[in-house]
C-alpha cells in the first residue's frame, strides 16, 4: 500500500517539505509506503482548456514536459494522495493549482474512491482557504477526504521554523495515522467483497442553455 505525496513548493527542502516528512514518517511506522515528488519548480504550463484530453478520452495533458502526466500514473497506481503546497497571498501557490487544475480535468474520473488530503504551510494566515481551494479537487471526484485534529497545516517561514511548530506536525502525523487507518479499512473492505458504491452517468445542468 502507498501514498503519493506532491510537495508543490519551489523550495525543495522547505516547511511544505517539513510537513510531508512527518506524514512519510508516520505512514512508514503505520506500514505503509510514500512518495514525495517536488514539482514547484519543474510546473511549466497552466489548463488552457483546450479540451484536448476530453475529445481524447487519453486520461493525459496535452502538455508532456512536465511532471503531470506522470504523477496522473502514480496516482492511478497509489491507494492514497497527499498534496503539500504553500500560501501565497492567502491561498495555495500557483504551481498546486496548475497541477492540480490539468491532472482533475485530464484524469479525476480515475482517482474515485481514493483517499486525499490537502495539507499547507503558511507563515501566519491563508492556511484554511488552501486547504478548502484544494479539497474541491477532491469532492468533485467522489476522493473520501482524510482529515486530522486541526486544519492540516504548518506555520514557519523556513523548514526549521516548521520543525518547532509542535502541533503543526502533531497535525501531520496524526492526519497520516487516518490515512492509513482508511486505506487499510478500504483494502479489507475488498477482501469481504464489499463493493464501490453505484455509479450513475453524470447529469449536467446549465444555467443558461
Amino acid at each position: 500500500m502507498k501514498v503519493l505525496m506532491i510537495n508543490a513548493s519551489p523550495h525543495e527542502k522547505g516547511c511544505t517539505y517539513t510537513a510531508l516528512s512527518e506524514i512519510a514518517d508516520t505512514l512508514e511506522k503505520e506500514g505503509i509506503e510514500s512518495e514525495i515528488i517536488n514539482i514547484g519548480k519543474a510546473m511549466k504550463h497552466p489548463c488552457v482548456a483546450c479540451m484536448t484530453c476530453a475529445k481524447t478520452k487519453s486520461g493525459k495533458c496535452v502538455f508532456d514536459d512536465d511532471p503531470v502526466n506522470e504523477c496522473i500514473e502514480k496516482i492511478k497506481e497509489a491507494d492514497g494522495f497527499i498534496i503539500g503546497e504553500p500560501v501565497y497571498y492567502g491561498g495555495p501557490a500557483s504551481q498546486a493549482q496548475m497541477f492540480m487544475d490539468r491532472v482533475f480535468y485530464s484524469a479525476g474520473s480515475s482517482f474515485a474512491f481514493k483517499p486525499a488530503a490537502a495539507i499547507a504551510s503558511c507563515r501566519r494566515g491563508g492556511l484554511t482557504p488552501t486547504m478548502d481551494r484544494m479539497n474541491k479537487y477532491f469532492t468533485i471526484s467522489q476522493m473520501p477526504i482524510v482529515s486530522s485534529n486541526y486544519w492540516n497545516g504548518v506555520h514557519g517561514n523556513t523548514a526549521e521554523e516548521g520543525k518547532n511548530d509542535f502541533e503543526g506536525l502533531q497535525t501531520m502525523r496524526i492526519l497520516a495515522r487516518n490515512m492509513a487507518w482508511l486505506i487499510k479499512s478500504i483494502e479489507a473492505g475488498k477482501k469481504a467483497n464489499i463493493t464501490y458504491p453505484e455509479q450513475e452517468k453524470k447529469i449536467r445542468t446549465n444555467f443558461i442553455r
